[in-house]
């Protein structure tokens, strides 16, 4: 018997991606669940979410929230923990951030989809914050506060009763962080709407990126790989490296911006290959691409490793380096790839999959919990 009483909680609701997309099958899995979250910047999500009950932090009233909310991390796990559950029996949580640090009843069943640990906390530090990314003042500070944040990281982890990740890689990182085992179910892709076009040939005149416009992510190697060898690339999505990252780009460089799905859809289509310059924790954007007929040249770490069949959907690259990356481009071009079996390898990953496995894991802890509590 599904639970009654559920609430939903998420780090926070600013846009569309991986971690929206888990959310919004959680979402339709206990309709009457509401979602908690830190903040939430209206009309940000599809309209389902949009008329579920959102509560929100005190961090939702702070100024300038919209455009400088990274600056509120430190208030980030006082947040999440006022929220009150106390009258939940079953919260889950999908987290990148601080969304696992809820403080559930003792006798609730607390269930966490990472979508990572705290990245800019453990294995992309450096990506954010190396020292000659840093003014004087900030050398200073932010080591204190990520200093803090990983005793509440690390601290906090008790309060999960059970752990789900998005990759094999993340459930490493889970273990090795936190020392918790976690089940692996990857994450859903939308192959129903993501599909290849009508057109026989394949590939169109330049390669695409697809990704948020954030330190570790290194499209800074992808617009340099561009700028040495001349391709066309084009670039989809926003971030706070927009404006260094367009300074390093040549006119052979497009920045498109936030753009439509429909947009995206077709930007797959046309693409020669998806490039992921940085290591990705699953990479929805790889299968996306997949399940339109387009390869990926993606670097060979993390989840990139679990979706892409080097010389079968993709080529993987194995340095974090320009060369490297130049090197793959090469390789790439000796491989012709099938539309089709892009195509199937993608569906193996599709919502309807997800959904199917999340909602067993979920209502089989559920009941495992319920039959504990009645023996004791």
């Amino acid at each position: 018997m599904k639970p009654q009483r559920v609430a939903l909680v998420h780090d926070w609701l600013t846009g569309r991606r991986g971690g929206e997309k888990v959310l919004e099958v959680l979402a339709e899995i206990f309709p009457e669940a509401p979602i908690f979250t830190l903040f939430h910047f209206p009309f940000s999500q599809v309209s389902a979410l949009e008329k579920r009950e959102i509560k929100t932090s005190f961090l939702q009233r702070w100024p300038a929230l919209r455009k400088h909310y990274r600056w509120y991390l430190p208030f980030f796990p006082l947040a999440v923990e006022l929220f009150d559950l106390q009258k939940f029996d079953l919260i889950i949580s999908s987290s990148h951030c601080v969304a696992k640090g809820i403080i559930p009843r003792p006798d609730a069943l607390h269930i966490s989809y990472i979508h990572s640990p705290i990245r800019y906390a453990w294995n992309q530090y450096f990506a954010y914050f190396a020292p000659s990314r840093l003014r004087f003042l900030a050398k200073w500070i932010i080591p204190l506060i990520i200093h803090y944040l990983r005793l509440w990281d690390v601290n906090s982890a008790s309060r999960v009763d059970f752990f789900l990740a998005n990759s094999q890689a993340v459930a490493e990182r889970i273990f090795k962080y936190y020392r918790r085992e976690a089940e692996v179910i990857h994450p859903p892709v939308d192959v129903d709407f993501f599909q290849p076009g009508e057109e026989i040939s394949s590939g169109g005149d330049f390669f695409l990126i697809v990704s948020a416009l954030v330190p570790y992510k290194r499209i800074d190697l992808a617009i340099e790989a561009a700028n040495r060898l001349g391709f066309s690339l084009k670039i989809v999505g926003v971030g706070p490296e927009e404006r260094r990252w367009r300074r390093l780009a040549r006119e052979n460089i497009e920045f498109l911006g936030a753009v439509s799905d429909e947009e995206l859809l077709n930007l797959y289509r046309e693409a020669k290959a998806l490039i992921v310059p940085g290591e990705e924790d699953f990479g929805i954007n790889i299968l996306e691409a997949q399940a339109c007929g387009t390869p990926v040249i993606a670097f060979g770490r993390g989840g990139a490793v679990e979706t892409i069949q080097p010389g079968v959907t993709g080529v993987l690259f194995s340095e974090l380096s320009v060369e490297s990356l130049q090197v793959a481009l090469d390789n790439f071009r000796d491989i012709t790839f099938n539309k089709s079996t892009l195509r199937s390898h993608a569906e193996r990953y599709s919502r309807r999959v997800f959904k199917e496995k999340i909602e067993r894991y979920i209502l089989t802890k559920w009941e495992e919990y319920q039959a504990k509590n009645q023996r004791q």
